[in-house]
């Protein structure tokens, strides 16, 4: 069921624990362990009074309305989640208080107080406005991580209309896909950014996805790179600046049902595909401001780093929602963590003081690569916290973060969540649970999380099996946009009316969760879930590709790494060359991070008697295991061929 257990055999037997220091354990917000109990026996009325510390124009009528695959949660109620992020803190005491630190590759940076952001998210909304963005129309955002970033959103959801952001390293192929599933009206998008000293052509990109009918009739452009002046399309592109000069700074928040849709965000599915995730205004709000104050042990004075990219879900609810919604002082960067040299997140770290440092286990294996010599260039004697996000997080990985960047001090607390879940679902309170390297601990109160067999039996301490989630939760996905049938059948198919995550794990003696990843087609690449079909789409559509069959194999850096095995077509030679032609087609049709690390070229593919590609066998021959069960293929000749050409290259 679960490939490549053998590794988390050995972290199942993981001895070291590391209880909370003393004296963050004196100062967390939650010292009781009684919270899990207490949350178990009336999960509604722990997730209300959550849902109560945010400002509602109207209170909810029911908590939960709950008509299996289907959830509504503070039914009836009204919010803005822009108004929940500014206006109340603003109003609170805290207008003057930091609420973004950003800084750019080229070393650039400007603070936004939250009376800043107010200004600038109400002149931006009433730009939008003024384009004819209206309550329930859709946005596509494809921006660098500069502040327009997360003032799009905020201006988004201030008037109702529902942002989808598009990481920026997608290519035109990838942003047409998705404009054309969400039918947005208006794209937001920049010049360039910067990265590793170059630039990234955002606007060639996004002229390139608009060639051709689309349902885009303005283009909004932030100048960042000054590399896009005569690229500026004439009764279409808008610059930014120019839209916003005479808004006034002042716009009312839309009042929205807690059901209304917040956003959609798009992530890779085993059918190819990208599917629309739909995430509502209530119970995410909810869910991403609960978790960030708990799990991250938020203070009034913290200075909070996630060094994620806000077009990934993270940054949505650990840059954006989350923090600001807590209040909080939230840090941006823009660029590459090795840009001028490997200790730029080191020298943020010091340069602003940033307290907690969230962070993904790719980003960590890279680090301990490099060596200490780069932390240890910098005083960051301010963190009190570490976080890891977007795969399971090896042993050796953690310890060398709790060691060499949190000094041996900060606890470190390990993530497991989804783009669908919205929040964090399982993680340690860091001021009451004891921790072990490479275990996410614990489900986050409120979540009933359970492991499973192929029959739908619990596993028990000691077990493994798939992760599944048996309670709705307030930050769970409404839907695939426009593709219901496609919802029910991926995530409420398998085991009666409980939400299935697509990932196995194992349940230690101690009731710890150990996540093993994927058990589908989809490849984690430094926490981008990448789909096995789109790349295979992206090689096939080559004219000298006939056919192509994509696995993960295990990256001591990326967690991942994408293998692919193709047949070329008759009369067409291998060469060197066109592995590079093939790997530069994948980067262009898909982005560089579905870049294949490997391509084998193979006369035949192993099928079974049906036509079934058995990716799991192109695992065994890519990681240079013995081979699998062969009975069911249709020729078992196929995979010994491919295991004595490359079965020992490792």
């Amino acid at each position: 069921m679960v490939e490549n257990t053998g590794g988390i055999e050995a972290l199942l037997q993981e001895d070291r624990t590391f209880p909370p220091p003393e004296e963050f354990m004196r100062n967390a917000n939650i010292k009781d362990p009684n919270v899990y109990e207490e949350a178990r026996k009336d999960p509604e009325a722990f997730w209300a009074r959550f849902a109560s510390e945010l400002d509602w124009f109207q209170p909810w009528d029911q908590v939960l309305d709950w008509q299996p695959p289907y959830a509504k949660w503070f039914v009836g109620g009204k919010l803005n989640a822009s108004y929940n992020c500014v206006d109340r803190h603003v109003k609170n005491g805290r207008r003057n208080k930091a609420a973004i630190i950003w800084e750019g590759e080229p070393g650039d940076w400007k603070v936004y107080t939250y009376w800043d952001l107010q200004r600038e998210v109400c002149r931006f909304a009433n730009g939008l406005k003024s384009l004819g963005v209206q309550k329930g129309d859709r946005v596509t955002i494809y921006l660098p991580m500069v502040p327009e970033l997360p003032i799009s959103m905020l201006a988004c959801a201030r008037i109702g209309a529902a942002h989808s952001v598009i990481f920026g390293g997608f290519s035109a192929d990838s942003i047409r896909d998705r404009i054309d599933d969400s039918q947005s009206k208006v794209m937001i998008t920049a010049d360039g950014g910067y990265r590793r000293g170059g630039i990234v052509p955002l606007k060639q990109n996004a002229d390139e996805s608009l060639e051709g009918e689309t349902p885009v009739e303005k283009v909004v452009v932030v100048r960042r790179t000054g590399s896009a002046d005569d690229k500026m399309v004439a009764g279409r592109d808008v610059w930014w600046h120019d839209l916003v000069e005479d808004q006034p700074p002042t716009c009312e928040p839309e009042p929205m049902d807690s059901e209304d849709m917040l956003y959609m965000l798009y992530t890779s599915g085993t059918t190819g595909k990208p599917k629309g995730i739909v995430h509502t205004t209530g119970g995410y709000m909810t869910g991403t401001y609960a978790t960030s104050k708990w799990i991250f042990d938020l203070k009034e004075d913290d200075v909070y780093w996630c060094t994620a990219d806000i077009g990934w879900v993270t940054g949505h609810s650990y840059i954006v929602y989350g923090p600001l919604a807590n209040g909080a002082t939230s840090v941006m960067y823009e660029g590459s963590p090795d840009y001028p040299d490997r200790d730029r997140f080191w020298a943020i770290v010091e340069k602003y003081g940033c307290t907690i440092c969230y962070t993904a286990p790719t980003a960590i294996r890279t680090f301990m690569r490099w060596g200490e010599e780069y932390p240890n260039r910098h005083d960051m004697s301010t963190l009190r916290l570490l976080g890891s996000v977007g795969e399971p997080i090896n042993p050796e990985a953690w310890v060398w973060y709790w060691q060499h960047i949190g000094g041996g001090r900060c606890p470190v607390v390990d993530t497991w969540w989804q783009t669908e879940t919205g929040s964090i679902l399982i993680a340690p309170l860091p001021g009451i649970t004891t921790l072990k390297p490479g275990s996410a601990t614990q489900p986050f109160p409120g979540i009933e999380a359970e492991i499973l067999d192929e029959s739908g039996n619990p596993v028990g301490p000691g077990g493994g099996g798939y992760l599944t989630i048996k309670r709705p939760w307030p930050s769970m996905l409404r839907g695939i946009y426009g593709d219901p049938e496609r919802f029910v059948q991926q995530y409420w198919s398998r085991y009666p009316d409980t939400y299935f995550t697509s990932d196995g794990a194992k349940l230690d003696e101690e009731g710890y969760y150990w996540l093993l990843g994927r058990v589908d087609d989809v490849i984690n690449v430094s926490a981008h879930r990448i789909s096995t079909m789109e790349v295979e789409s992206a090689l096939v559509d080559n004219s000298k590709v006939a056919e192509a069959a994509c696995i993960g194999r295990a990256h001591e850096i990326k967690g991942q790494a994408i293998v692919a095995f193709v047949t070329i077509k008759d009369q067409v030679p291998t060469s060197d060359g066109l592995i590079t032609e093939l790997k530069a087609h994948v980067a262009t049709k898909i982005g560089p991070m579905a870049r294949p690390d490997d391509i084998y070229f193979a006369a035949e593919l192993p099928k079974t008697r049906s036509g079934k590609i058995m990716r799991r066998l192109l695992r065994d021959v890519a990681e240079g295991r013995a081979l699998g069960d062969t009975t069911t293929l249709a020729d078992p000749a196929v995979v010994e061929s491919l295991k004595a050409q490359y079965g020992d290259e490792e």
